[in-house]
């Protein structure tokens, strides 16, 4: 996991691929391309790129038409204003309607740094789960947000991608598969099993390498798809190993977290501890000084790893 990229680039990369592929694809953007990566589209495809301005919700509004007119359209912000500023729009001309829109958002999370807390959106995968026909997304490095970008193009319906700022370790190989609905295990293990999406799937499989030095084997599940969930993956794991950590760049209320605690809750009670914001937003600092405040490192996960065996 030497190679750290950014997935906000790997998602300006596959966008201008996907551009030369497909003439159907437009790209939208907030006043934001140079952030969210959607310049290097806009450049290429001047005629297929559409800035809205500071107008988020204006901007969903464009692209609902536009895939009522057979675009596959991407409309791209920062997490905090699309779940947040747009969330309406989202709702009454995306999801309840079921238009074919790819919202990519990046930025989420508290790696977005020295912006503090108003732009680190902690809520917006909770905010987009919540909402019936939306497909929410979270993939864990480059070549899965390359994979997911992809798999949100062919499918039809919307989709809610999640994004970092922050280069990320490298957890899975140029060219993988992504399947919207499944997860993927990365190491196995008997005793307990680590859940995770995003970012955070890097910091299990290291503290899964600490573990196995304790003589304690963890299981990695990365759920790329967090709706929909890959309920026998998560239940599997469940039986197989008898205790749950999830772990996510969010808050522990109704993201990664609540959708695994639901799903075992109804299926497979087992003990869980969830790793995430504890009902807290975030604040200015640097990306790694946020993640170790908020109990967000591998050193974090092995204490939950002993908490949740300790209940088994």
């Amino acid at each position: 996991m030497s190679e750290m990229i950014a997935t906000r680039d790997a998602y300006g990369k596959t966008l201008l691929e996907l551009g030369r592929e497909n003439p159907r694809v437009v790209v939208l953007d907030a006043d934001l391309s140079g952030s969210t990566k959607t310049a290097v589209f806009g450049k290429e495809f001047p005629e297929r790129f559409f800035n809205a301005g500071i107008a988020e919700a204006n901007m969903v509004g464009m692209a609902a038409g536009l895939a009522a007119g057979g675009m596959i359209p991407f409309a791209s912000t920062f997490a905090v204003f699309a779940a947040g500023r747009a969330f309406e729009q989202i709702r009454q001309s995306l999801a309840y309607p079921r238009m074919n829109v790819k919202i990519v958002a990046t930025h989420g999370g508290i790696t977005v740094g020295e912006d503090g807390g108003s732009h680190q959106s902690v809520e917006d995968l909770a905010i987009m789960r919540a909402l019936p026909n939306m497909t929410v997304l979270c993939p864990a490095d480059g070549p899965e947000t390359e994979a997911a970008v992809r798999a949100a193009a062919a499918y039809q319906g919307p989709v809610f991608i999640r994004l970092g700022r922050s280069k990320v370790p490298v957890v899975f190989t140029e060219g993988c598969d992504f399947t919207i609905g499944r997860g993927a295990t990365l190491r196995q293990g008997s005793d307990l099993t680590f859940i995770t999406t995003g970012l955070m799937t890097a910091q299990a499989l290291e503290a899964a390498a600490i573990l196995a030095e304790e003589n304690i084997s963890a299981r990695v599940v990365h759920l790329g798809s967090i709706k929909p969930l890959d309920v026998d993956l998560v239940l599997q794991a469940a039986r197989e190993t008898g205790a749950i950590v999830t772990a996510e760049e969010h808050s522990v209320i109704g993201g990664l977290g609540g959708a695994v605690c639901e799903t075992l809750c109804e299926s497979c009670p087992v003990p869980v501890e969830r790793v995430g914001l504890r009902d807290v937003f975030g604040q200015s600092g640097l990306a790694e000084e946020l993640l170790a405040h908020y109990g967000l490192t591998p050193a974090h996960l092995v204490e939950a790893a002993e908490r949740v065996l300790r209940r088994k």
